[in-house]
């Protein structure tokens, strides 16, 4: 039995003063009327309306029962204004946590244009490229770039972020360039610390093709490194690069 439906129907009753026209109020047959009324009659275990051919009155009980209705049904009405008011305005702190190259390249114009939006919100980033635990660190958005989701995350994909091979023309005029993707071994590659440290995968036209990459140079932090700063002349590098779809 839906209780808030039941005292609605019971108040409506007592409004309109018969079932009848309580029915025809609330678009309800009267035999469903009726049954609400007697379900609340059995659920209070008393009789809250003397009912005649002529007329209805409530009974003592029937009256505790009408203000205590009024009350419960007031409060719901609050408690849907108050939903209602928040699904129209956003307000509150959002923290959220993503790679400082996501924060550098896409973020910070988002979340400029949202706060500018929703006034009554602020926005806090933590930047790391390191996993958090969400709930330690109150975290309620996560924007990663990964293959390998944690268990128990709820994700959505957004897009993709494809990675590209590039070199600066001073390289390539010293140790030439690359025939196919299995002569990167031969060169020398700039890695990231945290995806393709010592292997590229490339789409092959035989499906994906791995392949061992090394460099003189240690892996280093996307929080570091840009395209503009991966065309060095000491080396090849596979920066990603971000799109969205």
């Amino acid at each position: 039995m839906d209780r808030l439906t039941v005292l609605q129907v019971f108040v409506t009753i007592v409004e309109q003063g018969s079932l009848s026209r309580a029915a025809d109020n609330l678009d309800m047959s009267r035999a469903k009327v009726t049954r609400y009324l007697t379900e609340l009659e059995s659920w209070m275990d008393v009789r809250l309306l003397h009912r005649t051919t002529r007329r209805l009155s409530l009974t003592a009980a029937g009256e505790e029962t009408l203000e205590v209705a009024h009350q419960l049904l007031g409060l719901t009405n609050t408690l849907d204004g108050i939903r209602n008011q928040n699904a129209l305005v956003l307000k509150g702190q959002l923290r959220i946590t993503a790679s400082y190259s996501l924060i550098d390249s896409l973020l910070m114009d988002v979340v400029g244009s949202f706060v500018s939006y929703w006034p009554q919100t602020a926005v806090d980033i933590l930047a790391t490229d390191d996993s958090v635990n969400l709930i330690d660190a109150r975290i309620d958005l996560a924007i990663r770039i990964t293959n390998d989701l944690e268990p128990n995350v709820v994700a959505r994909r957004i897009g993709e972020c494809r990675s590209i091979v590039c070199a600066a023309p001073e390289y390539l005029q010293k140790r030439g360039k690359p025939i196919d993707a299995q002569s990167l071994m031969h060169h020398n590659c700039l890695s990231f610390a945290y995806f393709g440290r010592s292997a590229w995968v490339f789409d092959g036209p035989n499906g994906p093709e791995s392949v061992p990459i090394s460099g003189k140079s240690a892996p280093i932090s996307p929080r570091y490194c840009s395209l503009q700063r991966c065309a060095v002349t000491v080396s090849v590098c596979s920066p990603p690069v971000r799109s969205s779809r």
